[in-house]
């Protein structure tokens, strides 16, 4: 699709506006890790839930052992997901600028 430089301007400019951030995921990712908040924030709901859902019962069963081994499977998660975030952050801002710049096309017509 070919955008003029102003079209590619406003797309560049709303991607920014509207696109998610890498220190926002991080910072998610590093306090709020065990349950999963980042993946909300980066549109990978299925997955945030399953991390909530394993963190909350984690949490509640903490003092039985198997608490432990439920919050340690968050943790690696959580830690996988470190070095994920920067490839999932691209591939959703990537989408969003799709996005943007099929509105600004059909908007020409």
């Amino acid at each position: 699709m070919n955008l003029t430089n102003e079209e590619q301007l406003l797309v560049n400019s709303e991607v920014q506006k509207r696109g998610k951030n890498i220190v926002v995921a991080y910072i998610l990712a590093i306090i709020l890790g065990s349950l999963g908040i980042h993946r909300f924030y980066l549109g990978r709901t299925g997955s945030a839930v399953a991390m909530l859902v394993l963190g909350i019962l984690g949490y509640l069963t903490f003092v039985l052992v198997i608490g432990i081994f439920l919050l340690a499977i968050t943790g690696i998660w959580t830690l996988v997901d470190l070095f994920l975030i920067p490839g999932l952050i691209n591939e959703s801002n990537t989408h969003l600028e799709q996005e943007i710049a099929q509105e600004v096309v059909a908007k020409r017509v």
